[in-house]
């Protein structure tokens, strides 16, 4: 499954090398990490919902993923100190590049009314953050075994200085932003 990688390197790199006229190839922005974050509201009141989320993300992403726990008390939300409120998933590595091929060529496209991801969603520092409504896109999900449709925010970690390198960096790996 390198194919991605391989990619990066043999074309994706030096169209930004030359694009932005970098000096060297230390400059030239990478991918460094993809996040998958699941917020868990209803695991106060149902236990099992963590589990579920768990095992779905697990298939996803081929790695275990780790339980977020709530930091402070807060009395308005019912929530205690060290309560699971989510679950999260940090890829790198070949494994990130596999999700990232699947994710652009196989789960986004079966999104109903799919046009193209929003091209505005970048911090201002070359991460790109966005939100999938449900985990059915992925083919690992089994619609009959899933107990509740939920979604997830993924967020792309690059190397890149500016909105506009990173753009550019995940429009040649094969991200199909809007037009």
């Amino acid at each position: 499954m390198a194919r991605l990688k391989d990619l990066y390197l043999k074309s994706v790199a030096p169209a930004l090398m030359k694009k932005f006229e970098y000096k060297s190839v230390m400059q030239i922005p990478k991918l460094d990490k993809v996040v998958i974050n699941v917020g868990a509201g209803e695991a106060k009141e149902n236990s099992k919902a963590i589990d579920a989320i768990t095992h779905d993300l697990e298939l996803i992403t081929g790695q275990h993923p780790v339980v977020c726990r709530a930091k402070k008390s807060v009395a308005n939300f019912k929530l205690r100190e060290g309560m699971p409120i989510g679950v999260k998933v940090t890829l790198r590595g070949e494994k990130m590049y596999e999700f990232i091929d699947r994710f652009f060529s196989t789960a986004l496209p079966r999104v109903r009314d799919f046009r193209g991801i929003n091209p505005n969603s970048f911090d201002g520092r070359g991460n790109y953050a966005m939100g999938v409504k449900e985990q059915l896109i992925f083919p690992e999900i089994d619609y009959d075994k899933i107990d509740k449709v939920r979604g997830m925010d993924i967020i792309f970690v690059t190397t890149a200085k500016t909105d506009e390198e990173a753009r550019e960096l995940l429009t040649l790996m094969g991200a199909p932003f809007e037009r």
